[in-house]
């Protein structure tokens, strides 16, 4: 890191604040008309990438960027105007580009973002948006003192479902809630290490490493399986913290957790678990009582008495309070008891319904209205689930001490709290 002890500590209480905030006020690179299109770059092409590029196409699609020469030749073919690139530094060397999307494998994410930012472009960043709690700590200050435009690739925030179970949950609807459970259905299974395979001739490997230490090369990781290794993901549960996380969090504005505690199979050193277990305290809120977050991964599910089969619901939400509960997924939500609360009148919209997760990153890029999960938001989300893999990875109790990012006695999780680059790599 760029930083010293002090100047990151003083960063990350900033980015802290803004998190808490949910949003930032918005600045633009270059003054675009709001009928006008943006010029936009694309970093990561496929899978998820190629999702978030039909997701901007709308706008001038000038320059795209891939690993893999093959994905990149797939995508360029639907937009024959663009540059192709294989290394994302020389994409921004561009001068004509008026925002970023970046899709790459997590491991890259904190490297390409604060480039983008510190290019002066806005940015828009698939989720987690980091690989290790201090990189969300550095990205977010980046983007607080940056003021540009950022989107987070949590794209179920925009949905209507979500908006309606926040002000359900915030106008006391199942009065105070002290408990709320998260849980998919989504398995990485345990797997040995693969043996080393020679790398493809339209991948550029190296560049697909980026700044994490070198690993011979698998086609178990390149492209999709690396989720499940610790070198370069965080399995399920980084996978979908900022899915599930996001509706407790939001709805009852939680800040960083203060103790941690998981529950799983035995830890392997290479790969994330299939199931896990992980219990959050936070703290009281003003007039808000405490609250504890239970996350569930794999087959695993919260037992609450009067909760239905929740093994029927593939991956949602259930809030406790003194007078009722309510279960949630993407798209749908039920009060319960169901007879309790039939007949019974929603509180008023009180959150605009979005005109959608691109199109708001978009319309900020332009100057118009701003975005409802910007990376400060993001990096909350991703912090709050990798300490539930800290708490997995070192089998203990994880007190947080957030202000000096570091787990009271508990010196060895250290090494998975801080990155460690590969020399030549940096955050920007």
């Amino acid at each position: 890191m760029s930083l010293n002890r002090r100047q990151f500590l003083r960063s990350a209480a900033i980015a802290g604040a803004a998190a808490a905030a949910g949003c930032h006020a918005p600045r633009v690179a270059r003054k675009v008309s709001p009928n006008a299109k943006l010029n936009l770059g694309v970093i990561g092409v496929a899978g998820r990438g190629g999702e978030n590029l039909a997701g901007v196409s709308s706008q001038n699609i000038v320059a795209l960027c891939d690993i893999d020469s093959d994905r990149l030749g797939a995508a360029a073919a639907k937009h024959p105007g663009a540059t192709k690139y294989a290394d994302f530094r020389r994409l921004l060397d561009r001068t004509d580009l008026d925002g970023i999307v970046v899709s790459t494998p997590d491991h890259s994410h904190a490297v390409i973002a604060t480039a983008v930012l510190a290019s002066g472009r806005p940015l828009y960043c698939e989720k987690p948006v980091t690989h290790t709690i201090s990189e969300a700590r550095a990205l977010a200050a980046k983007v607080t003192h940056s003021g540009l435009v950022t989107q987070t690739g949590n794209q179920i925030h925009s949905g209507a479902n979500y908006r309606r179970v926040v002000e359900l949950i915030r106008a006391g609807t199942i009065g105070a809630v002290r408990e709320v459970h998260h849980w998919t259905g989504s398995v990485w299974e345990t797997k040995p290490l693969p043996g080393v395979q020679p790398v493809p001739s339209n991948i550029d490997y190296d560049l697909w490493l980026g700044p994490v230490k070198p690993m011979p090369y698998s086609s178990e990781w390149v492209h999709f399986n690396w989720r499940r290794w610790w070198h370069f993901g965080g399995g399920t549960l980084s996978d979908f913290c900022c899915h599930h996380m996001d509706l407790g969090v939001w709805a009852l504005n939680l800040p960083l957790p203060t103790r941690i505690q998981a529950e799983g199979p035995a830890p392997d050193a290479h790969c994330a678990p299939p199931w896990m277990i992980v219990h959050y305290d936070f703290p009281a809120r003003g007039n808000a009582p405490a609250v504890r977050m239970h996350w569930y991964s794999g087959a695993k599910r919260p037992q609450v008495a009067g909760a239905p089969d929740l093994s029927k619901w593939g991956g949602g939400t259930l809030f406790v309070g003194d007078k009722g509960m309510l279960l949630a997924d993407y798209g749908r939500y039920v009060l319960l008891p169901e007879e309790q609360f039939r007949g019974s009148t929603p509180p008023p919209h009180s959150i605009p319904d979005s005109i959608g997760h691109h199109e708001e990153w978009i319309a900020a890029c332009k100057g118009v209205g701003k975005t409802d999960s910007p990376l400060t938001y993001g990096c909350h989300l991703t912090e709050i689930g990798q300490l539930g893999n800290l708490a997995f990875r070192t089998g203990k109790v994880i007190e947080w001490d957030a202000k000096h990012l570091r787990a009271r006695g508990v010196p060895e999780a250290d090494r998975w709290i801080h990155h460690d680059y590969r020399p030549g790599w940096k955050l920007s």
